[in-house]
């Protein structure tokens, strides 16, 4: 042997190496042992410096994405796949959470950044590493990179998207050019796809000069190899929500039987729903309140808190999705990616009844844009023009298809009078209709008083077309699905009633059965002062009022525990201003009585009724001003103010009659007054959670 090495040295020299080289390439042997087993995510090298990848794919256009809830990343892999078709460019599309970006000087491609704003003007929650390698970089670090960016919001905050603006701040700092105007989207507007479509014009109209393109017509190519199967196997997915729930694999569990996370968007927790009410007395409205039990998961909330909630479709709208195709759900088929940077979007191998059912927003509704890429799977020409003419006027497109509550479905039926679009692939429709993504509730229940329990309090979307009376009603797809569970719960016979729509309450190979359905906590920054002397004041009509609720039994629970203890400790004045239209929908009403008995005075509740026969409409607002005195004292006092609910219209009147408070009282004008509405929130102790 070289260097005086004997076999027994050399033996174990080979061992510590190639005990080393596995360690180095852990996730990639993960993932290529896992790849065959429906494994998300696809084979690739484990590289996470960003520059690399797309020299060693050779890409020649780069489009990253920090998104919170998936529309960012819905947004981007749209504007990529339209790079692609009316380009031909080779487009890397990414998640900044799966990259380093120490190397992001030296990327030698146009960048596009899309990325979603998170409370009050914060990064997406996987954007950390990304927001601190930009918040750091030095001037003149990233003056190779050319970008531009769109960034998505809600103008109804006050720091509007303020994490686009926040990168755009830092990127110019650094020496970064964008080329191009700043996206904005605004989502309390209801135009965010509108924005998208006038940015992208732009931008492309920018890149075609940047980059000398020639723009063809658009034609699909699929990112995927597609293949049909012939049986299904542990393997294949029936709807599971992530490959960890199939037959061929095994969960993780400790020693004690506790299933393993972390349970997050990747890997949902399946929570048996242990309880649930109708809350409502209406004869026209429904609101259910549904008890999640989080036992055997090891999963950990606070109070103020988001629960994930993810649903199927209804069957009726899988139907129909089905027939306008001309699809056949039996069907079992894989998705390889072409790509080595792709992923596969869900669970795979798969039937195509299981991913409409399951992974396909089919019931939300429909953009231009996808409009535009169906224009070359038209069953016909008249159709193909009507498309076209749809695709190109916002405005036309808004009468004819958005105000009709469209979906996919009802729209392409209504386009073609009936006739099927049986040209357009399962590969197109994977591809170009958004994913299904949990539906996020505020938590009403409190973690001090319900530990393994999470309560979620949920208005059941349905109410008549109002531009086609005929049609079936439009439909909230969570909210109603909560609905079939809470009747089939409470020994209602489904069948007997009136319901809308209808769900397989099973789930694939049984796994939601004994009504049970996939959550994940999403953690919030919607907290109770530390300080139980602290005074707070909260402003939540309708749903708006759950979090308050977890809120004053997180107090209920505190001040009994502090008894049983011997302190004497005494809280801060809070006050709720809840709004409801009549005492029909007055949610938790012989709840509210006892905490402020629990509470000894600390608790009061302010009732605004904005329906009730022959009495003018009352709001949350104008209780405020009713208050006027007690507000102002407990606000000068370091009140902590919280207000949840509608972001339109009550958010902003609560904002506006606070200010008007804080002026009358101060003795301030009026912009003064706005200024420090501006610094509480800045400082925390004014926070919204509104939608």
């Amino acid at each position: 042997m070289p260097f005086g090495i004997d076999n027994t040295d050399f033996t174990v020299l080979a061992g510590l190496v190639l005990a080393v080289l596995l360690y180095v390439k852990r996730n990639s042997i993960k993932e290529l042992l896992m790849s065959d087993d429906g494994d998300i995510t696809a084979v690739s090298s484990g590289n996470r410096d960003i520059a690399q990848v797309v020299t060693e794919n050779n890409k020649n256009y780069l489009v990253l994405y920090a998104s919170q809830t998936g529309t960012a990343e819905d947004y981007a892999k749209k504007f990529s796949k339209e790079l692609v078709a009316k380009f031909n460019l080779n487009v890397m599309c990414a998640d900044v959470e799966n990259y380093d970006f120490e190397s992001l000087n030296d990327v030698p491609v146009i960048v596009s950044i899309f990325i979603s704003t998170y409370g009050e003007g914060d990064f997406p929650d996987g954007a950390v590493n990304f927001e601190d390698f930009i918040c750091n970089a030095e001037a003149g670090a990233l003056s190779n990179l050319r970008y531009n960016m769109f960034g998505l919001g809600n103008s109804t905050y006050e720091f509007f998207n303020g994490a686009a603006k926040k990168a755009e701040k830092h990127l110019s700092a650094a020496g970064a050019t964008r080329l191009g105007k700043l996206g904005e989207a605004d989502d309390g507007a209801g135009t965010t796809d509108e924005d998208y479509m006038a940015w992208k014009d732009s931008i492309l109209e920018v890149l075609k000069d940047e980059l000398h393109l020639d723009e063809q017509e658009a034609k699909f190519t699929s990112q995927f190899q597609y293949t049909v199967l012939n049986e299904i196997t542990d393997s294949v997915s029936l709807g599971e929500p992530s490959a960890h729930y199939l037959p061929s694999h095994q969960l993780n569990r400790n020693a004690d039987g506790i299933q393993l996370g972390p349970f997050d968007l990747s890997q949902p927790f399946i929570a048996p729903i242990v309880k649930s009410r109708e809350l409502f007395s209406s004869n026209d409205r429904n609101c259910i309140h549904s008890e999640f039990d989080l036992s055997g998961s090891n999963i950990k909330y606070s109070t103020g808190d988001h629960l994930a909630v993810w649903p199927s479709n209804p069957l009726e709208k899988v139907e129909q999705f089905l027939s306008i195709f001309n699809l056949d759900p039996e069907t079992i088929f894989d998705l390889k990616p072409l790509d080595p940077t792709v992923k596969v979007p869900f669970p795979t191998p798969t039937t195509i009844g299981a991913a409409i059912k399951h992974y396909l927003e089919i019931t939300g509704p429909v953009s231009r844009q996808l409009f535009s890429s169906l224009i070359q799977f038209a069953p016909n020409a008249d159709v193909k023009e009507k498309l076209t003419l749809l695709s190109k006027d916002k405005d036309q497109f808004a009468v004819e298809i958005t105000s009709k509550y469209f979906n996919i479905a009802d729209a392409l039926k209504y386009l073609s009078d009936g006739a099927k679009w049986d040209t357009v692939p399962m590969q197109f429709l994977v591809e170009s209709v958004p994913q299904m993504t949990p539906r996020y509730y505020s938590i009403s229940s409190s973690s001090l008083s319900e530990k393994q329990t999470v309560h979620v309090t949920s208005i059941v979307e349905n109410f008549p077309n109002p531009e086609l009376p005929d049609a079936p009603p439009v439909v909230g797809v969570t909210t109603n699905l909560l609905r079939n569970i809470q009747l089939a719960q409470n020994n209602v016979n489904i069948a007997e009633t009136n319901l809308p729509v209808h769900y397989d309450l099973n789930g694939p190979r049984k796994l939601f059965a004994n009504y049970k359905l996939p959550v994940h906590v999403r953690r919030s920054n919607f907290r109770l002062p530390s300080n139980p002397s602290t005074p707070v004041i909260m402003i939540g009509p309708g749903t708006g009022v759950a979090p308050f609720r977890g809120f004053i039994r997180e107090r209920v629970a505190f001040l009994e525990s502090q008894k049983k203890g011997g302190n004497n400790v005494s809280l801060g004045k809070h006050i709720l201003f809840y709004g409801s239209r009549n005492t029909d929908d007055f949610l938790y009403q012989d709840e509210w009585p006892e905490y402020a008995k629990k509470l000894d005075g600390s608790f009061e509740m302010v009732v605004a009724h904005s329906r009730l026969p022959n009495t003018k409409k009352v709001y949350v607002q104008d209780k405020l001003k009713d208050y006027e005195d007690q507000v102002f004292e407990m606000i000068n006092n370091g009140a902590f103010i919280y207000v949840c609910g509608d972001a339109k219209g009550m958010a902003k009147g609560v904002s506006t009659a606070l200010v008007g408070i804080l002026s009358r009282g101060k003795s301030i004008t009026t912009d003064e007054a706005t200024e420090l509405i501006k610094m509480l929130k800045t400082s925390g102790r004014y926070q919204e959670d509104v939608w």
